[in-house]
């Protein structure tokens, strides 16, 4: 590290071991209930603010699209979850919106590859209508027709415009070949002709057979006692009802990508740009694998930690030819990826490739420096009461955490994990989850600028 690389990284921790000390017991001091119907319910109560804040993750997504060959029906999930705050079986479009602006509700609903999230905040005084709205998006979608054609005119379009952007392109082709045939490597949004081939029913049936109270998590925080809660969801999901009857699990998901393959990979993206996009990584893990803390205190040093990485500075600050750089580890449920993205001039491509490869083999041989793992741990672990410090971040991390089956003590779980770990751990970790050698290489650039053949 440099000398103000060195003192940044210090200056980092010392204000991080200043923060006031947060009891770890009472982060979450949550409850969580399994109710009748399969819906898994988790209820934190906090008085602080006269607000309340629900999500529900409904376990399916972008990997629930059917996908046969010259049929598929990708961005399904995307299309259905987008869809159901535009209109219900008895309000338009415009009239539900009207109605959650007119108390000031903020509703709306996204899909994952894995998992769709429908979200819920309101002022408490406002609370019993917006979960009467929430609910209506919930089971009584309209699927109009109109809104219908007009979501899929407005995703086909942005799905043509992204491929103008060659961050976009280098990320399509690196996921499709790390992934393969999974879904994991498609995009959540669908293609053009996939969108083309989804119709009405295609969308009330996907909603039909996964929006059910067996195949949901519901996190609810904020000043909303455990008897007004349960007021609520018998007068608003008293009758919520499904075909999906399992354990909770979900329908079943495709099967996992195969691993690495044993031959390093690139994909050349010709684009007329000056600068060139790059990707370049591998599989990761998923996120309940237990290695999982290890490769992200081991990451945060490699490439994670921002302006207290190592290739942030290398290629940054010692060559200059970068003004950012980042490593990840992203998790899915079933698998995982792991990455370093950069934008460079298109004449130093392959010179940053390089140096990207040498810091993680020098990584994947050596491990990590003893500074580098305190530093890591500092603000890994110093950062994390930020993740519940609102109403919002606690309902979100409520559903996560049980989504991924990671139990209420996870909080301190997390601390204690982390700063269990040795600089054994790191380099155990490198040498099986780092693999440069047959990683994939995806580059969108002018390729004759850059220096790179395409036929080859």
């Amino acid at each position: 590290m440099t000398r103000a690389r060195i003192y940044t990284a210090a200056a980092i921790v010392l204000a991080l071991m200043s923060i006031p000390s947060i009891a770890i017991s009472a982060m979450l001091d949550a409850t969580r209930t399994v109710r009748k119907d399969g819906l898994v319910l988790l209820h934190a109560e906090r008085t602080s603010l006269p607000l309340v804040h629900a999500v529900m993750i409904v376990r399916s997504g972008a990997v629930d699209d059917p996908a046969e060959p010259g049929k598929g029906l990708g961005g399904l999930a995307s299309l259905t979850a987008s869809l159901l705050t535009e209109g219900t079986g008895t309000r338009s479009a415009e009239a539900f919106s009207e109605e959650a602006g007119f108390i000031g509700a903020s509703i709306g609903a996204s899909a994952g590859a894995d998992y769709t999230t429908i979200s819920l905040s309101v002022l408490k005084k406002d609370i019993d209508k917006g979960f009467e709205l929430l609910a209506e998006a919930l089971m009584d979608p309209a699927f109009l027709e109109e809104e219908l054609t007009r979501k899929k005119a407005l995703v086909t379009g942005s799905l043509i415009q992204s491929l103008e952007n060659p961050d976009y392109v280098a990320w399509r082709a690196f996921a499709n070949t790390v992934f393969g045939t999974h879904p994991y490597g498609r995009n959540t949004s669908g293609t053009p002709e996939s969108i083309g081939r989804i119709t009405r029913d295609d969308i009330a049936g996907f909603h039909r057979m996964h929006y059910t109270p067996a195949n949901s998590i519901l996190a609810v925080a904020g000043d909303l006692d455990a008897g007004e809660l349960e007021a609520l969801l018998k007068k608003h999901l008293g009758t919520w009802r499904g075909t999906f009857t399992g354990t909770g699990t979900g329908p079943e998901k495709p099967a996992l990508p195969a691993p690495a393959a044993p031959e390093p990979r690139r994909v050349l993206n010709e684009m007329d740009i000056t600068q060139a996009n790059i990707y370049f990584g591998h599989l990761g893990l998923n996120r309940s694998h237990p290695d999982y803390y290890a490769v992200q205190v081991m990451n945060y040093a490699m490439g994670g930690g921002g302006f207290s990485s190592r290739l942030m500075d290398q290629v940054r600050d010692d060559m200059g030819l970068a003004y950012g750089i980042h490593s990840t580890f992203s998790p899915y449920m079933g698998s995982g990826v792991f990455y370093v993205n950069v934008q460079t001039r298109n004449d130093s491509a392959l010179r940053v490739v390089e140096v990207i490869r040498s810091i993680i083999s020098d990584v994947r041989d050596n491990g990590i420096t003893e500074d580098e793992l305190d530093a890591a741990k500092a603000y890994l672990t110093g950062s994390f009461p930020r993740r519940l410090s609102t109403i919002g971040k606690t309902t979100r991390f409520l559903a996560l955490v049980e989504y991924f089956g990671l139990g209420l003590d996870y909080p301190e779980e997390y601390i204690s994990t982390i700063n269990a770990l040795t600089l054994d751990d790191m380099r155990k970790a490198g040498r099986k989850y780092l693999r440069p050698a047959r990683a994939v290489l995806s580059i969108a650039a002018d390729l004759e600028e850059a220096g790179l053949d395409k036929k080859k």
